[in-house]
C-alpha cells in the first residue's frame, strides 16, 4: 500500500471539491478509463495530481448518471494498489492519473471480498489483508461520522445465585445470556429462569428482522432461543464452526466459472419440537421465501436472503407467470433457484456466485437454520427437478394485485405460539402482548448445540423491565437475570446489591462490544451533510458524557469497533488515524462555515440565531424541500432559484431511558450547539414508534407518514462473529432501502458516467 504525504497534497494543483463537507482532501473531476494499475505517489511537488470530484447524488439516476466505484473497479483492486494519506487516513486508488477516494461502500466490500494476499507485499495472510481494509474503513467512517458514539461501557450481568453455571459458563460480547443459559441449571423450586430486557418484545419471534433493517434486541433473543439446528454455529469465542451435532458431512468445491459449491449432509435423526422429522426442506424454505416476490410483498421490502447464490436474480423476479423473460440487467427469470439443490431428503447443496468470492467469512455461505416448512408456505411445497429448487405454483397465486401467500408469510413472522413447531432449545408457550412477556418451555426433541449440549432449565420467562424499578423487581424474585447493566448509578447499585446479599446474588462483567450513540437518518435534512455531523460531535463533550453515564465504568470510542477485537489491535499497531473530535465550538463553527452554513433565512449573511445552507434546486429532494422543525417555526425556504435549509434537528428519544435523560442536557440543551447556530427540538416516545420514524415506514404501524426526525438515540453492538458491513453502505437504490445501515450515501462511492 502506497503512502501519500499530506505535505505533498498541499503543494499539488487541485480544484475545489464540490458537495462535500468535512476534512476530505479537495478533489476534482477528470476523464477516466478502466485502468486500475497502481502508481507510486508523485514524488515531484511540481507534479499535478487530480482528485475525482465528490458531487451531489440528488436527482441523479443510478446506472445512467453514475454507478458505484466498487462495481466499476472494486473486484480487481488489491490492497497493495491503495494509496493512503498519512495525515487524514483517506485511501485512494489511481485510475489514469486521477485519484479516487475510497468510500464507505467500497471499503466495506473490499474488507471482506478483496482479501487475497498480493504477491511480494507486506501482507502474509488473509487476516493481514482484512485488517488493513478494516483500518481504512474505520478511518473513513471516523471522517464521515454516520453516527456519534457517546459511551462504551462495561456490562454487568446480575444473577440470582440459584442459577448455577454462570461463573463456569460466563457471558461475553459474543455470548449473551440467551446463548449461555443452555449450559446453566436452575435450583429454583419450579426450575425456571426469569430474564429481563428493557427493550419491548413485539412478538416478532420467528424472524426478528422481518420488514426492517435492525431487529429488536428482545425479539432477537427469543428467536435465538427457539431457532436452532444450524449447519454453521457461532462459538463462545466469536468464531465459526461446522455444527457437528447437525452436519454429518460437508464438502466444498471451487468450480471452473469461479463459483463455489457447498454440499451438506445432515443427520437423519433431527426433529422439530413436535417430533416431525427435519429434512433439507426445513433448511431451504426460509431463504427461498425471503428471496421471492411473495416474501418481499409480505415484508414490504426484499430481504434478499439468497443474494449471494447463483440464480438469485432470476428467481427473485419470478412472479408465477413471467418465466423466460429477462430482468433489467439481462438475467433470465426462472422459477428455479439454480444455486440451491435438493439432492435427497438429507443432502442439499448451495452454489455461491463467483462475484461474491473470495469472501473472508466464506464458511457462513453454508450456514442455514431449520424452520418449519408449513410455517412459511402452508400447504405449498418445495421441489427440485434437477435445475434447482422451486415452489409449487400455488405459492404465487394472487387475489388481485396481492399474493395470497403474502398474508400467510406476514402471519408467520408474527406467530408467537406453538401453532407451528420450533427447532431450537425452547418453544414459545405463550406471549402476553399487554405486559410484553413471553414464556418459553424446553424443547424435548432438541438434539443439542454445536457442543452437543442440551438445556436443563425447564422454563424461561422473558419479560420487559424498566430500568428505574429493575432492582426492586430482582430482589423481590421477579427477575433472575438482569443483563447488560450499564450507567454509573445502575452499576453501583447492582454491585452493592450482590455484595450485601450474603451469596444470594452474583455478578459477572465484561467490556461492551458496542456503544450508546446519537444515530442519524442521514439522507435528508441537515444531518445528510458531513460537516453537520462533525459539528455535533465537536459541540458535545463526549468524554464527560461517557463518564457521567457510565459512572466511570466505561469510556468513549471514535468508531464502530470493539477494542478487544483482534483487528482493532492490529489497526492500532499499524498506526490507525482517528479524529477524537475534542470539544470545541470553534471547530464546530469552522466545519459548518466550510460546508456552507453561512446564511440566514433570507439568504443574507449569517450573524446569529439559526444558520442556513444554500442548496441549488437541482440538488433538492422532495423531503428536503419540505424539511422543517417539529414546531414548524423553521422551514426550508426558497429564495430565487435556490433553497435555504435551516440548521434544525428533530430528535426522537425513547422513554424510561437514562440515556435519553442525559441527552436532554448533553444534546437538546447544549449551549455549544446553540452557539454554533443549531436548534434542537424533540419528542420522547416508545422504542418501536422510534424505529418506524427511523425507517420512515410503518413496520410496527406507527409511522407518521411525513419524514420529520433525523436524530435518534439507541445503541449498537459488534457482537457478530463476522464483522461484515458490505451492502450496508451502498449507494445503489436497488439495495439501499433494504440494506442501508445509517441511510448514508458516501459521495466518494459514486463513479460518474457523464
Amino acid at each position: 500500500m502506497k503512502k501519500l504525504l499530506a505535505m505533498l497534497l498541499a503543494l499539488t494543483m487541485v480544484l475545489s471539491m464540490a458537495a462535500c463537507g468535512g476534512n476530505d482532501v479537495p478533489e476534482t473531476t477528470a476523464s477516466v478509463a478502466a485502468s486500475t494499475e497502481a502508481v507510486e505517489a508523485p514524488t515531484d511537488p511540481a507534479d499535478e495530481v487530480l482528485y475525482a470530484e465528490l458531487k451531489s447524488l440528488a436527482n441523479k439516476e443510478y446506472g445512467t448518471d453514475y454507478v458505484s466505484l466498487y462495481s466499476e473497479f472494486g473486484k480487481q483492486t488489491t490492497v497493495d494498489q491503495v494509496i493512503e494519506d498519512e495525515e487524514n487516513g483517506n485511501a485512494y486508488i489511481e485510475i489514469d492519473g486521477v485519484l479516487y477516494t475510497l468510500g464507505l461502500d467500497f471499503l466495506s466490500r473490499a474488507m471482506v471480498y478483496n482479501t487475497s494476499v498480493p504477491e511480494g507485499g507486506e501482507w502474509e495472510t488473509e487476516d493481514d489483508v482484512y485488517a488493513t481494509w478494516w483500518r481504512l474503513y474505520i478511518q473513513r467512517w471516523n471522517n464521515l461520522l454516520p453516527e456519534v458514539p457517546l459511551y462504551s461501557n462495561e456490562y454487568y450481568d446480575l444473577y440470582n445465585a440459584q442459577i448455577k453455571g454462570v461463573e463456569e459458563f460466563p457471558t461475553n460480547p459474543y455470548w449473551s445470556p440467551s446463548d449461555a443459559l443452555i449450559d446453566w441449571t436452575s435450583e429454583k423450586e419450579d426450575g425456571s429462569i426469569i430474564i429481563g430486557n428493557s427493550t419491548d418484545l413485539s412478538g416478532k419471534f420467528r424472524y426478528a428482522i422481518f420488514g426492517g433493517t435492525t431487529p429488536g434486541a428482545a425479539d432477537l433473543d427469543v428467536q435465538d432461543l427457539t431457532r436452532g439446528l444450524e449447519t454453521v454455529s457461532t462459538t463462545k469465542e466469536g468464531g465459526y464452526v461446522w455444527n457437528s451435532t447437525v452436519v454429518k458431512e460437508h464438502t466444498e468445491v471451487d468450480n471452473e466459472d469461479g463459483s463455489r459449491t457447498y454440499t451438506i449432509t445432515i443427520y437423519d435423526d433431527l426433529k422439530m419440537s413436535d417430533g416431525s422429522p427435519v429434512t433439507v426442506k426445513n433448511y431451504l424454505v426460509h431463504p427461498m421465501v425471503f428471496s421471492s416476490v411473495v416474501g418481499a410483498q409480505a415484508a414490504g421490502k426484499d430481504h434478499m436472503a439468497c443474494l449471494r447464490y447463483v440464480g438469485f436474480e432470476g428467481f427473485s423476479a419470478y412472479d408465477g407467470t413471467n418465466a423466460g423473460q429477462t430482468t433489467e440487467s439481462g438475467a433470465t427469470i426462472t422459477k428455479e433457484l439454480t444455486g440451491l439443490r435438493m439432492i435427497d431428503d438429507y443432502t442439499f447443496s448451495v452454489t455461491v456466485a463467483a462475484e461474491h468470492l473470495p469472501y473472508f467469512y466464506a464458511m457462513t455461505y453454508g450456514g442455514f437454520y431449520a424452520d418449519d416448512v408449513a410455517l412459511w408456505i402452508g400447504d405449498c411445497d418445495i421441489k427440485d427437478d434437477g435445475n434447482g429448487v422451486y415452489f409449487t405454483d400455488e405459492f404465487y397465486a394472487k387475489n388481485g394485485d396481492s399474493y395470497v401467500m403474502a398474508e400467510h408469510v406476514t402471519d408467520a413472522a408474527w406467530n408467537a405460539d406453538t401453532t407451528y413447531p420450533y427447532s431450537g432449545p425452547y418453544v414459545v408457550e405463550s406471549y402476553d402482548e399487554a405486559d410484553k412477556s413471553a414464556v418459553l418451555k424446553i424443547n424435548p426433541e432438541f438434539k443439542g448445540n454445536y457442543e452437543g449440549t442440551k438445556p436443563s432449565i425447564e422454563t424461561v420467562v422473558y419479560k420487559k423491565i424498566v430500568t428505574e424499578t429493575q432492582m426492586a423487581d430482582f430482589t423481590s424474585g421477579g427477575l433472575d437475570v438482569i443483563s447488560g447493566i450499564t450507567g454509573g448509578d445502575e452499576t453501583n447499585e447492582a454491585i452493592a446489591t450482590a455484595d450485601a446479599s450474603n451469596g444470594a446474588y452474583v455478578y459477572t462483567h465484561y467490556s461492551r462490544a458496542g456503544y450508546g450513540k446519537l444515530g442519524f437518518r442521514a439522507d435528508f435534512g441537515p444531518v445528510q451533510f458531513t460537516e453537520v455531523r462533525q459539528a455535533i460531535a465537536y459541540c458535545m463533550d463526549r468524554a464527560q458524557f461517557a463518564k457521567d453515564f457510565t459512572g466511570g465504568y466505561g469510556g468513549v470510542v471514535d468508531g464502530p469497533y470493539y477494542t478487544g477485537s483482534w483487528m482493532y489491535k492490529a489497526a492500532v499497531e499499524d498506526g490507525m488515524i482517528l479524529n477524537a473530535y475534542a470539544t470545541s465550538v470553534d471547530s464546530a463553527i469552522a466545519v459548518l462555515e466550510e460546508g456552507g452554513w453561512i446564511y440566514n433565512a433570507e439568504g443574507g449573511e449569517y450573524t446569529d440565531g439559526v444558520r442556513y445552507k444554500k442548496i441549488p434546486a437541482a440538488e433538492m429532494s422532495d423531503n428536503d424541500k419540505t424539511y422543517q422543525s417539529k414546531d414548524g417555526a423553521y422551514k426550508t425556504v426558497q429564495v430565487g432559484e435556490d433553497y435555504y435549509m435551516p440548521l434544525v434537528l428533530n430528535w426522537y428519544g425513547t422513554t424510561d431511558n437514562p440515556f435519553t435523560d442525559l441527552l436532554m442536557t448533553g444534546f437538546m440543551n447544549n449551549e455549544n450547539l446553540a452557539t454554533a447556530g443549531f436548534v434542537i427540538q424533540n419528542t420522547v416516545g416508545e422504542f418501536n414508534p422510534m424505529l418506524d420514524e427511523l425507517y420512515q415506514a410503518p413496520i410496527y404501524g406507527y409511522y407518521s407518514g411525513t419524514p420529520l426526525y433525523s436524530c435518534f438515540n439507541f445503541a449498537t453492538g459488534f457482537t457478530s462473529a463476522a464483522y461484515d458491513y458490505s451492502y450496508n453502505l451502498t449507494i445503489d437504490p436497488a439495495e439501499y432501502d433494504n440494506y442501508s445501515l445509517y441511510y448514508i450515501k458516501d459521495l466518494a462511492d459514486a463513479y460518474w458516467l457523464k
